[in-house]
């Protein structure tokens, strides 16, 4: 069990402080890749994050190459990321939320752990790599069938033992030579993965849906994330003119600590297990 005592003297103090702000209210948690890092994937900004150059939405709209070498990366890694398991932070969060304390979680990932973990409202602000979506008719894939043409199609393609996953599920491939990109099936249209690109806009609808858990919602807990992404400011800045508390947990600096009533400096996982103990249910 984890307890405050087991953390260091400024961390269970920064514990209690964040406990005492939190309890007997209804938490709308949002959640970044420093959530699933316990899992195996990586965080983008975190220590020892890999320097990584992300392909662009304009890249992949404009350049038949630039697809074929975000296909066969995407692929490799998408295995390696789909058999990463939720952990125990993503646990702690399902767990209140059957509480009644946490009214949903809004992430920036796109792993679906939180999902898999037992979360019931999850809304997913970058979108998901369990489905890929025709940009052309609008047919929606799933990423497992789509794996498996892909793999019949490239029937050279192996993930090797060892990847270097991105925290989108993607990796750097070695050649693109041969490979074969997979298009609809039904109009032969270009496919994407249902996921948000660097340069591409969150869909409005989805940014309304993390709005209305926040608005439903008496307090913010942010975990995991460095809230480099607008999207994760306008949502803090929100729960800020309400005059709810905000408490972020998160190794290292972020954006918004000048502007969370309570700071926690330490791994989402353990913090995360703790006020699943601590904080009781709301009635």
């Amino acid at each position: 069990m984890t307890t405050v005592l087991e953390f260091d003297a400024q961390t269970a103090a920064s514990l209690e402080r964040a406990i005492t702000a939190l309890s007997g209210r209804r938490i709308a948690v949002l959640t970044g890749a420093g959530v699933s890092t316990d899992s195996g994937i990586p965080d983008y900004r975190g220590k020892g994050a890999p320097t990584r150059t992300p392909m662009t939405v304009q890249q992949f709209l404009a350049d038949e190459s630039s697809r074929r070498r975000y296909w066969v990366g995407s692929h490799l890694g998408w295995r390696t990321f789909a058999a990463a398991r939720p952990n125990a932070g993503h646990e702690a969060l399902a767990a209140l939320e059957t509480a009644g304390v946490v009214t949903g979680v809004i992430t920036q990932n796109v792993d679906g752990l939180h999902l898999r973990a037992g979360s019931r409202r999850v809304v997913e602000l970058h979108g998901t790599m369990r489905r890929v979506l025709c940009l052309h008719c609008g047919q929606v894939f799933d990423r497992r069938d789509l794996a498996t043409r892909v793999e019949h199609d490239n029937p050279w393609i192996a993930v090797p033992d060892a990847v270097e996953l991105g925290p989108d599920g993607d990796v750097l491939p070695a050649s693109t030579d041969g490979f074969i990109v997979p298009t609809c099936s039904v109009c032969e249209g270009m496919l994407k993965p249902e996921v948000v690109f660097f340069g591409e806009y969150i869909p409005p609808t989805r940014f309304e849906d993390a709005e209305h858990l926040l608005a439903a919602s008496d307090a913010l807990l942010v975990a995991g994330s460095s809230l480099v992404v607008n999207s994760g400011i306008r949502l803090l800045e929100r729960a800020r003119r309400r005059k709810l508390p905000v408490v972020i947990v998160n190794r290292g600096e972020t954006r918004g600590d000048a502007r969370a009533t309570v700071k926690i400096d330490a791994g989402t996982t353990e913090v995360l297990q703790a006020l699943a103990e601590a904080l009781p249910g709301v009635s």
